[in-house]
């Protein structure tokens, strides 16, 4: 496969000493740019956009999700989200970003980094979601490809892995394309629609030499975990 010019970050000019999200003390914010996305935190700003695209997106992400409570696309319910997210933030323990398109910065989906684990393991999972108009377009190749790039350069982690419901093609060969390797079955993994369901593991290994994924230069990195 060929790339594109490398992902890259640099800091929102939002971040302002003594400024607070959520109660949480700021961070530089770091925007990702591939060639036809930017990734970047949400904010609560985002809620109408990110209501109303999952709405009309609701058919097409239902049957790969948990079951969405009845509250779920209420701007109370996106704003408890948020201050889960800042949390996690703060903790080092999780990286969400929302997917925008670059020429015109409409919303397209979501991409996260969790579960993020320091010590001996340096590892996070990621996961992902597009907005139905927007899907089977290349954008969630770039954006998974920059919030993975991001792991490795900016987080320092030595491996990302995910896991997709075993029907689910066209999340199986996104990972692929992306170097992602296929490790195994977890049974009963997450309850997907009402149901436990099985899932496809894949991971991906910073070393790895055959893999795609270009490495941004860690110009705002620790960017992401740096208090101030």
């Amino acid at each position: 496969m060929r790339w594109g010019r490398s992902p890259r970050w640099r800091p929102s000019a939002q971040r302002q000493r003594g400024h607070t999200v959520f109660g949480f003390r700021s961070h530089p914010r770091p925007r990702l740019v591939a060639d036809r996305v930017y990734l970047r935190y949400p904010l609560l700003s985002d809620w109408r956009a990110w209501a109303e695209l999952r709405d009309a997106s609701r058919a097409f992400l239902t049957p790969w999700e948990p079951t969405w409570p009845p509250d779920a696309l209420e701007r109370n319910a996106f704003r408890r989200r948020l201050r889960r997210q800042y949390l996690e933030i703060e903790q080092d323990r999780g990286y969400p970003f929302f997917i925008f398109d670059l020429a015109d910065n409409r919303l397209l989906g979501g991409v996260s980094l969790s579960n993020v684990r320091r010590g001996v393991t340096q590892a996070g999972t990621v996961g992902y979601w597009i907005g139905a108009e927007h899907a089977c377009q290349g954008y969630m190749t770039e954006a998974v490809c920059a919030i993975v790039g991001f792991a490795f350069s900016g987080l320092k982690l030595h491996r990302v892995d995910a896991i997709c419901i075993p029907d689910n093609r066209p999340s199986r060969r996104l990972l692929e394309r992306l170097g992602f390797e296929e490790e195994g079955r977890v049974r009963g993994a997450l309850k997907i629609n009402g149901a436990w369901r099985d899932h496809v593991s894949y991971a991906i290994l910073r070393d790895d030499p055959a893999s795609p994924v270009p490495r941004p230069r860690p110009v705002e990195a620790a960017a992401a975990r740096q208090r101030v």
